[in-house]
């Protein structure tokens, strides 16, 4: 059974997040397109499927743009601590634990907790490396657990 609480005092360590990195690329120029991945339900994702998402993406953009042609950014952070009140099994187990008693739960996890319509990973490029944005992007969806859509943020004229 798995909770999602923020209260920290009753929390005695906080688990580490995966996620490595939130902007990579080329992080000083400025680009005419940009395109996000936005999520179509509220949801609850936890940091493993984000930092999966930023690498497939990342490396799909690293090989077709090269590592000055975009800028991927990744918008959320994983703040929400997830617990497990883990049950024993086999035989003896009703007799050691006490059901769910006490069942405050052992933190396990970070998720970040997003909205309908919240952009999770952008990406700004130029014209040239559109589609390849937009694959990225897709395959970034593909790791998360809810199901997005693809944004096009700025440059809208420049695409159509």
């Amino acid at each position: 059974m798995f909770r999602a609480y923020t209260r920290r005092d009753y929390i005695r360590k906080t688990p580490n997040s995966r996620i490595v990195q939130y902007d990579m690329g080329n992080l000083t120029d400025e680009f005419p397109i940009s395109v996000s991945l936005a999520v179509k339900k509220p949801a609850q994702i936890r940091h493993n499927s984000l930092e999966a998402a930023r690498i497939a993406s990342n490396r799909l953009m690293q090989r077709k743009a090269g590592r000055l042609g975009y800028h991927l950014k990744l918008r959320t952070y994983p703040h929400q601590i997830v617990r497990e009140n883990p049950m024993a099994t086999g035989a003896g187990a009703d007799r050691v634990q006490s059901g769910m008693r006490n069942a405050f739960g052992k933190p396990i996890s970070v998720e970040a907790i997003v909205k309908a319509g919240q952009r999770i990973i952008t990406i700004d490029t130029n014209k040239k490396n559109f589609e390849d944005a937009k694959l990225a992007l897709k395959r970034a969806g593909m790791k998360l657990p809810v199901s997005c859509r693809i944004v096009v943020d700025k440059g809208e004229e420049l695409v159509l």
